[in-house]
C-alpha cells in the first residue's frame, strides 16, 4: 500500500512541476526513489528489493533511447525509472504502453493546434508525395517549426494512473 501513496503523490507533484517549469526535479525523484528501495528491502527483504531494482531499471531502459536522441528530457526518464523502483518491471511495462498511447496523443493535439505545425506537416506530406513520384522538392517545411516541448509527465502520470487504477493497487 505505500508504494501507491508515494506513487500517486510523486505523479501529482511532477504534473504540476512539468506544467508549469516542464521539469521535474531531482528533489523528488531521489529521496523517493531511496525510500522505495530502502522501504521494499525493510518490508520484503532482498527479493523485494531486487524487485524494485528490476523494476527501476526496466523504466530506465525505456526511455534511455528516446533520451539520448534528444526527444525526451532526463526527469521523465528517472520518473519512469522511479515509477519501476516502487511498483516492478510489470507494472512499468504496462504504464509505458499507456504512457506511449497518452504521449502520441499530446502530440498530435500540440501538432494540430499549432499553425506551423500544421504547415510543417503538409510540407513534409508534399515532399514525400514528391518523392513516391520521382520529383525532388525542396523541402524547408520543418525549420523552426516544430520546437514546442510536450510535458511528458503528464503522459507518464497518466499511464501510472491507468495502471493503477485499470489493474489495480496490488501490481507490483
Amino acid at each position: 500500500m505505500w508504494p501507491n501513496v508515494i506513487l500517486i503523490g510523486v505523479l501529482m507533484v511532477c504534473v504540476v512541476t512539468d506544467l508549469r517549469e516542464r521539469k521535474i526535479y531531482n528533489a523528488i525523484v531521489f529521496p523517493s526513489l531511496l525510500t522505495a528501495w530502502f522501504g521494499h528491502w525493510t518490508t520484503g527483504g532482498w527479493s523485494a528489493l531486487s524487485m524494485s531494482l528490476t523494476g527501476f531499471l526496466t523504466g530506465f531502459c525505456i526511455l534511455l533511447i528516446p533520451y539520448l536522441l534528444g526527444g525526451i528530457g532526463a526527469g521523465d526518464v528517472k520518473l519512469l525509472a522511479l515509477v519501476g523502483a516502487l511498483k516492478g518491471a510489470l507494472f512499468v511495462l504496462a504504464t509505458s504502453f499507456y504512457m506511449a498511447l497518452i504521449g502520441a496523443a499530446m502530440a498530435l493535439f500540440i501538432l494540430i493546434v499549432r499553425k506551423r505545425s500544421r504547415s510543417a506537416l503538409h510540407a513534409c506530406v508534399m515532399y514525400l508525395y514528391g518523392l513516391k513520384y520521382g520529383l525532388k522538392f525542396p523541402f524547408y517545411g520543418l525549420k523552426g517549426s516544430v520546437t514546442a516541448t510536450c510535458p511528458y509527465g503528464i503522459a507518464i502520470a497518466g499511464g501510472g494512473m491507468m495502471v493503477l487504477l485499470g489493474k489495480g493497487w496490488g501490481i507490483g
